[in-house]
């Protein structure tokens, strides 16, 4: 059997191989991760890391008896630094070089950082959130620039730990490219009740010189001890430049999140067609897992396609969001159970009638049974 080479060691990455080893692929599985650390999960990072109820030993994926079983060449701490698709190499920094037969690209993303925010903190590795915990110690001012689900999550676990919390949004609510304006005005809600204070409609231009202050297009600064950028991350697809594979905000795959011959993607940095000119990419830790037992069926010789019903999750001061499927920007929201003034609702999001996304707060069984309906429209006239 052909050696499967793997660039990528989170979630999607050691899911191929576990899957693959499961439909018994005797072969050799080498796991390249740019981190010295063996697999681990990253949302707990921005909630149970920073406020300390998990420990980094409980974010492990597997417990060593289990990753000792899949007979994986690990190559951690490794960076890849060029693909050739001529000779099926993929290049290694130190000068090491993997051939393969199968080719798997799960790295993920890396924060975005403009000029001007050198001193602000991220939130992508187990080490930034070490770092960031340590110094949640001392701070007592808190600015989180982007109010995303990362930069909601941050300023909610800053403001469990007693911190003077600012989250910082150019939109009008937080979480509005996954929620829509409405529903992102119950996190504002949410947050401000807690006493964090929202600045909406106003960037961040730069951090003031030798300060974690931040100012902002409107003139004001927000001053603060400790400034945490949450404004986005890109897919980590520079070691792929000039290697012939199509990358658009991305690895460019088909249905089969195939990129090339015997190349593949998987997770965040994987952009997929569904084979009607529609191309997307999810950055959730479900897309990555499910995606990963497609490319493994496929390795081995299957021709499956991926087309799934998108799924997030969100856990800020102990409130639960969920969301199935896709929230269009001027969809309509309809409660169907529940109170939004109770913190516990289930809504659906339509769209021309359609319904397009099942939204659980606080209601986990709601929006389990809801999310049928997205594979199975003609159920949604039984929720009223």
């Amino acid at each position: 059997m052909s050696d499967v080479v793997v660039v990528g060691a989170s979630v999607g990455g050691l899911t191929v191989a576990e899957a693959l080893r499961g439909k018994g692929f005797t072969g050799r599985i080498s796991l390249v991760g740019d981190e010295p650390r063996l697999p681990y999960d990253r949302p707990p990072l921005s909630k149970e890391v920073l406020t300390g109820r998990w420990s980094a030993e409980a974010l492990h994926l597997r417990d060593s008896r289990r990753l000792d079983e899949l007979e994986i060449d690990w190559l951690l701490g490794h960076r890849a630094e060029r693909l050739r698709l001529g000779s099926r190499t993929v290049e290694l920094d130190g000068g090491k070089a993997l051939h393969y037969g199968s080719l798997v690209i799960a790295t993920g993303l890396v924060p975005r950082r403009p000029a001007g925010f050198a001193g602000a903190r991220t939130l992508r590795t187990l080490g930034n959130a070490l770092r960031l915990k340590q110094e949640l110690r001392t701070a007592q001012r808190v600015a989180v620039i982007g109010g995303g689900v990362l930069g909601c999550e941050v300023a909610a676990a800053a403001n469990t730990l007693g911190k003077q919390v600012v989250l910082i949004e150019p939109g009008q609510v937080p979480m509005a490219a996954q929620l829509g304006a409405e529903l992102g005005g119950h996190v504002a809600a949410l947050h401000e009740s807690r006493g964090v204070r929202l600045t909406t409609g106003a960037g961040a231009v730069r951090l003031v010189e030798g300060t974690s202050h931040v100012e902002l297009t409107s003139g004001e600064v927000v001053e603060a001890d400790l400034a945490v950028l949450a404004i986005g991350s890109a897919p980590a697809t520079g070691w792929l430049e000039g290697s012939g594979l199509h990358l658009d905000d991305g690895v460019r795959c088909d249905a089969s999140l195939r990129a090339a011959d015997d190349v593949h993607a998987v997770g965040d940095v994987a952009r997929w067609s569904d084979g009607t000119g529609t191309t997307a990419r999810l950055e959730t830790r479900t897309n990555a897992a499910e995606q990963a037992l497609v490319v493994a069926a496929n390795i081995l010789g299957g021709d499956r396609r991926y087309d799934p019903v998108p799924y997030f999750w969100s856990d800020q001061y102990g409130v639960r969001i969920q969301v199935h499927g896709a929230i269009t920007p001027d969809a309509r929201i309809r409660i169907v159970e529940g109170n939004p003034g109770e913190d516990r609702f289930l809504a659906l999001a339509e769209q021309g009638g359609v319904v397009t996304a099942a939204i659980g707060w606080n209601h986990p069984r709601g929006v389990r049974a809801a999310r049928r309906m997205l594979r199975h429209p003609e159920l949604a006239g039984g929720i009223r």
